[in-house]
């Protein structure tokens, strides 16, 4: 009989396998590489030559234009990283020591922490089955239980404390439903701020993600789809916002020749000029990479196609995704693998792919259940608790197409 985890090893060799005989001497295949393959080498030199290396030169300036360019927002603040954007802009949407702010419970630890950083406290909601991003069903039924709206104010009726935003976060490069989270944001009074750090070149109704929302977030990590080494960047169409994100991101340092007058308590959260030089390189790919991402979905698709205990999540309705990460989840399945697909086979899968050299990874550790995290206010989370025994992320790098 035919086990899951090597029928899923089978699947993956067959999609990989061209590529491996291609490049002599690998010894596995990593979840996600960055690929470099332009003008890095030029841009960075050109850096390096020019003595611009760290908080300023003329490629942090262009990265931001070609940010907002690319994505349709009106303004892109470069930063050092991800989580960085995301504090500032949670800081610039009014979010204050003592707020609740909504977050998903299936996510990376960093929306979580950016709430923490400015004092307030993340309220976990559900998944949906087929975005993987927060649910807007299940979260105005759990908003119309447990909230009350004051005048100009969304309050918990459990801590008394202030709901100030929400912060859907497009999981593994899939739109979430954002005309619903929207108009959740309308009715409850909450600003909705995009923690887009993985959606780079995703879009909903053929608009970018992370310019829905009164801020939104980007992160190029070297795991993301295009990188700096470390970096992201705050989108935003309003201009004041955006002039106080570069401000505050700078130290808070008022313009001078030589005086050095801060005039708020700021960041030193700029993105070095060296960094954004990669990123200028890199930016100039995307639409390879892109094309070679949803290359690797179309085959994963073909070669899991046989095995009915599995489903390879693909873009939701109404979404264009960039297939940051290509992910699989398990299913029940008839009895040829019977019990081989239920959530207590995810770690068999996981060890028998990585010890044959294919790396692979569960979903992050759901948020609630993290120490720093677990008295968090949350909803009913049925969706996400199953989702999260049930994900596997298979190798994704866009070299692999």
């Amino acid at each position: 009989m035919t086990t899951l985890p090597a029928a899923i090893i089978a699947a993956l060799r067959t999609t990989l396998d061209p590529t491996l005989a291609s490049t002599p001497g690998t010894t596995g295949v990593a979840l996600h590489e960055p690929r470099f393959q332009g003008n890095e080498q030029r841009y960075v030199q050109d850096c390096i030559a020019s003595t611009f290396v760290s908080s300023v030169g003329p490629y942090v300036d262009r990265f931001e234009r070609e940010l907002a360019a690319y994505t349709g927002a009106r303004r892109a603040v470069a930063v050092v990283n991800g989580t960085a954007a995301l504090q500032v802009a949670l800081q610039l949407a009014g979010v204050e020591a003592g707020d609740e702010v909504i977050v998903p419970a299936l996510t990376f630890v960093a929306t979580a922490n950016a709430v923490h950083y400015r004092g307030a406290i993340p309220h976990f909601a559900d998944s949906a089955p087929d975005t993987l991003g927060l649910d807007p069903t299940a979260l105005r039924d759990w908003l119309q239980t447990t909230t009350e709206r004051t005048t100009g104010a969304c309050r918990n009726r459990h801590t008394g404390r202030r709901l100030r935003a929400l912060v859907p976060m497009h999981t593994f490069g899939h739109p979430c439903d954002l005309d619903g989270l929207l108009a959740i944001a309308r009715d409850y009074r909450l600003t909705l701020v995009e923690d887009a750090a993985e959606s780079l070149g995703s879009r909903y109704h053929g608009r970018h993600t992370g310019t829905f929302g009164l801020l939104g977030t980007l992160s190029f990590n070297g795991n993301k789809i295009i990188t700096t080494g470390g970096g992201g960047a705050i989108l935003t169409d309003d201009e004041h916002l955006a002039d106080q994100a570069k401000h505050l991101t700078t130290t808070a340092k008022r313009p001078h020749r030589w005086e050095y007058v801060h005039d708020a308590i700021g960041y030193n959260f700029r993105l070095p000029n060296l960094n954004a030089a990669l990123g200028c390189a890199q930016l100039e790919q995307l639409p390879v990479f892109l094309a070679s991402k949803r290359r690797l979905y179309g085959r994963y698709r073909d070669a899991f196609a046989a095995l009915p205990t599995v489903r390879l999540m693909q873009e939701p309705p109404g979404g264009d995704s960039n297939y940051w990460l290509q992910t699989l989840i398990l299913e029940e399945g008839p009895a040829e693998f019977a019990n081989a697909s239920l959530a207590n086979q995810r770690d068999a899968i996981l060890t028998a792919t990585n010890d044959a050299g294919l790396m692979t990874r569960p979903a992050w550790t759901l948020m609630h259940h993290l120490e720093p995290y677990r008295a968090c206010p949350r909803a009913p989370l049925p969706v996400a608790e199953s989702l999260a025994q049930r994900i596997i992320n298979l190798p994704s790098s866009a070299g692999l197409a």
